[in-house]
């Protein structure tokens, strides 16, 4: 049976490269899981790749439905922005690839809830503050159109939303250190097999 990876971390602590990196890797052959969002576009992003960009009333008829697992809702500096995951069949544990989602601490432990523990791993990233606002600042400033405000206010509310207390609700004692990509690339991957090779056995 099939298990699905949760990465996870603060704003700027390059999840999102990683997240890519993981799923080039073809000896880990991991099937993507792409969640929903109600914010715009971003530079460099593509429809269905990073997230599904859909509307504020598409979200309203997947909840009519009764299909949303979990919801994020932030109050940015552009108006409320929505992250979310649907049962769209994306997750499926029957079948032979093991899967990978992009999230928070809040959706990992509502997923974990929805499907069960046995069938959620975490993978929690982690970079020290001074080293991840840098690595912001210099994010931001690629865009077309800087939006400085909103990135101060992602990197404060993550303090809180990564608190100690909140990483040991959601049972993550481990954390990879993504100082040096490579490493950390080579740690995450070294655990995945070994983590399938012991459901093997």
């Amino acid at each position: 049976m099939s298990k699905l990876f949760c990465i996870m971390g603060k704003s700027a602590s390059g999840k999102d490269t990683i997240f890519k990196r993981l799923v080039q890797d073809e000896a880990l052959n991991l099937k993507t899981v792409v969640s929903y969002t109600t914010r715009p576009m971003r530079e460099g992003e593509k429809e269905g790749v990073e997230y599904h960009f859909v509307s504020p009333q598409t979200l309203e008829t997947f909840r009519n439905e009764g299909r949303v697992i979990e919801c994020r809702d932030y109050h940015t500096v552009h108006g409320l922005w929505n992250y979310f995951m649907v049962d769209d069949g994306q997750i499926d544990f029957s079948g032979p690839r093991d899967l990978i989602i992009i999230g928070t601490l809040e959706s990992y432990q509502k997923i974990r809830n929805f499907f069960g523990k046995e069938h959620v791993r975490p993978i929690y990233i982690y970079v020290e503050d001074g080293l991840r606002l840098s690595r912001a600042l210099e994010r931001e400033k690629q865009q077309a159109v800087p939006g400085y405000a909103e990135m101060c206010r992602r990197f404060l509310a993550d303090m809180e939303d990564f608190s100690g207390e909140r990483l040991k609700q959601c049972e993550i004692e481990h954390r990879y250190e993504n100082v040096d990509m490579e490493i950390c690339l080579k740690e995450i991957r070294k655990d995945i097999l070994k983590f399938r090779d012991n459901e093997v056995s």
